[in-house]
């Protein structure tokens, strides 16, 4: 891609109207753009890394058994007065069509998920079957904030899994949170489980939270493995924990990013979701739900990747693997050596963001920085004259001089 025909551009100051970090960075190098409060859209930087992250959360739920599919977001009001949400899901968006039908645009699918397995389930032959779906949601939210980690509008992956006995539920369960700990890893985000209360949807439940000073959530933790959100602890900083019993136990800010509820027949049984045993007789059906945040996975991403000259990004959903910077009078050089990594780097997926902008080498460092792709690579009137070209990290502050066999070697190597 050359960047003189993005469709974007950075920005030289950071949005007024943003107090996030990663909010502000994501806006002034171009990869969204705020609409409305709790609203953006996603350019296309934005969208290649968001596509990304889909494709790594995909890959892991198809891995870990689910099958695919994709719900309405336009939902009846029936299905949600058949659980009683109606009137208590206080972040439900309600709407009327012309004829006076109410609707609700979904924050969540319980309400749909589960009629749609009636259909099918009938028997214990039937089960254990898990459906997921990566669909935008909508939650009416009176104070949207932080950008992509507290919106109005944003995208999902939610998982169901439907049981026929407590057993093997708690067992899928247990399952899932080392599925969701392998899928932060691959995202980049060092994630902790961290017990804490069901909401609206269970009793207890699991947050997967990422340790971060702008978090909205607070947690208590210990290193041995303890973890529990403060709204549902009465352990003060510096206690013993209660779990190894030796160590001292932290508060930190943190962001979630994931959930997993243990739903049991909260859902089966408003909608008689039933099956029949081996024995003959019909019980309810036993469900769990597991959920992700893309968006916020994103954001969450850059709020523990940046610096102050910008984002760094993973290599796993970087939009681009390497920068190509030319410099000075350099074009034509740096078009060749775009050519032969675009053509080395096809089989291997890796793809170049080409600079090939007329603007000073300072603007081009600076946007380099502040895009954050993982590798940035300079041809340069020094580099060309020593037949080699600069290579440098993004985390890293190192920069080295290398040939062109070499170059191609390390860029291989990323796939």
């Amino acid at each position: 891609m050359r960047q003189s025909q993005l469709f974007t551009k950075t920005k030289k100051e950071f949005p007024k109207d943003e107090e996030g970090k990663s909010a502000r960075f994501l806006i002034r190098a171009g990869f969204i753009e705020k609409l409305m409060p709790g609203v953006y859209s996603f350019l296309p930087l934005g969208l290649k890394v968001l596509q990304n992250i889909e494709n790594i959360v995909r890959e892991e739920m198809n891995n870990a058994g689910g099958q695919e599919i994709l719900m309405p977001a336009l939902q009846p009001k029936e299905n949600w007065q058949q659980t009683g949400r109606w009137q208590t899901f206080d972040a439900l968006y309600k709407l009327k069509s012309r004829e006076g039908k109410e609707l609700t645009l979904g924050p969540t699918h319980e309400e749909i998920v589960v009629p749609l397995a009636k259909k099918f389930i009938n028997s214990y032959k039937d089960l254990p079957v898990y459906l997921y779906q990566i669909q935008t949601k909508f939650r009416d939210e009176l104070r949207p904030r932080s950008g992509l980690l507290r919106g109005r509008e944003f995208l999902m992956k939610d998982f169901y899994s439907f049981h026929e006995s407590k057993a093997d539920l708690e067992k899928f369960y247990e399952k899932m949170k080392k599925v969701y700990l392998k899928t932060f890893n691959r995202l980049g985000l060092k994630s902790i489980v961290v017990e804490a209360s069901g909401g609206t949807f269970s009793k207890y439940s699991h947050e997967f939270q990422v340790l971060n000073p702008n978090g909205e959530d607070e947690i208590i933790y210990c290193n041995c493995g303890f973890a529990q959100n403060r709204e549902i602890c009465n352990l003060k900083e510096n206690d013993k924990c209660p779990k190894c019993k030796k160590k001292t136990i932290k508060i930190s800010r943190a962001i979630e990013v994931g959930n997993i509820f243990q739903l049991r027949t909260k859902y089966s049984e408003p909608f008689n979701l039933k099956f029949k045993t081996k024995k003959g007789n019909e019980i309810l059906v036993e469900m769990g739900c597991y959920g992700i945040g893309l968006t916020r996975s994103m954001a969450a991403i850059v709020e523990t990747s940046s610096d102050e000259k910008g984002i760094i990004w993973p290599e796993s959903v970087a939009p681009f693997k390497v920068h190509l910077l030319a410099l000075g009078n350099q074009k034509k050089e740096a078009e060749k050596l775009y050519q032969i990594l675009k053509k080395s780097g096809q089989k291997a997926k890796i793809e170049v963001l080409f600079d090939d902008r007329q603007i000073s080498a300072g603007e081009k460092f600076a946007d380099a920085d502040l895009i954050g792709i993982p590798y940035r690579v300079v041809v340069s009137d020094r580099t060309v004259k020593n037949k080699k070209f600069e290579l440098k990290k993004r985390n890293e502050e190192k920069v080295k001089l290398v040939t062109q066999k070499e170059l191609l070697k390390i860029i291989l190597k990323m796939s």
